[in-house]
């Protein structure tokens, strides 16, 4: 991590003390949904009390013309704000999810940056079952999102999302494709899914980095038993297309 304004480091930073975090995907200086992650960052920092000098076009002058990269603009308790420009991996089309059968472990469900901590540890325990994202539950065993994604599904022709007022993050990427829906006359509900009622389901696990990942099913213990995902892929190339210059 650097101070802002000054040559991009290649390494994400320690994220156990961060207040507020924000991230997106950078492909060829064009990203998608930026409007939407300022607003998020900067409603963060508002609740969080903070007022970090942090401008959008210093960030896009950090990031590289060419290639995929993942930014992450980063504030602490004292307001300090930093980046660190990564190197964004490869997009993963399909994801296998475990759902974590204890309680929610984040302090602040709402905002980003708090929790990354807690969510990649809940993450690597994913991993030791085979899947690479790990589900929260609330307190009736009810899926809310992943540990660094939202849940959307779909029931027939009804796209489904958990309801705005659980507690979730508001996903960029989830917003995006609901405005897409919408758009398109695709009726969408919301209502808080057991894991037995995605089974068999095309089920996708949104976020900035990978945009949509099909869930594919697994018998391991824990893990969504989803089906096929028929839709995804003309829905990505969708998503896609709103991307736009991160640079005026």
């Amino acid at each position: 991590m650097t101070r802002l304004g000054s040559a991009p480091p290649t390494v994400a930073a320690d994220v156990d003390d961060l207040v507020v975090a924000e991230s997106w995907l950078v492909s060829d200086a064009h990203a998608r949904g930026l409007d939407l992650h300022w607003r998020r960052f900067e409603r963060g920092c508002a609740e969080a009390g903070l007022a970090p000098r942090v401008g959008r076009a210093t960030v896009a002058a950090a990031v590289p013309d060419r290639g995929r990269w993942f930014p992450r603009v980063e504030v602490r308790a004292d307001g300090e704000a930093a980046v660190a420009v990564r190197p964004a991996p490869p997009r993963e089309p399909e994801v296998i999810a475990w759902a974590f059968a204890g309680g929610d472990p984040r302090r602040v469900p709402r905002r980003k940056g708090p929790d990354l901590g807690r969510l990649g540890a809940l993450r690597a325990q994913a991993a030791r079952h085979g899947a690479g994202e790990a589900l929260l539950c609330d307190g009736a065993g009810r899926l809310l999102e992943g540990a660094y994604t939202s849940l959307l599904w779909w029931e027939g022709d009804v796209l489904w999302a958990v309801p705005d007022d659980a507690p979730i993050l508001d996903g960029v990427t989830r917003a995006l494709l609901l405005g897409l829906a919408a758009a398109s006359g695709v009726e969408v509900r919301h209502r808080r899914p057991t894991p037995a009622e995605l089974e068999g389901r095309e089920v996708w696990l949104t976020s900035a980095l990978h945009g949509i990942r099909a869930v594919r099913p697994s018998t391991a213990a824990g893990c969504l038993r989803a089906g096929r995902a028929p839709r995804a892929p003309a829905w990505q190339a969708r998503l896609e297309a709103l991307a736009e210059p991160i640079a005026d």
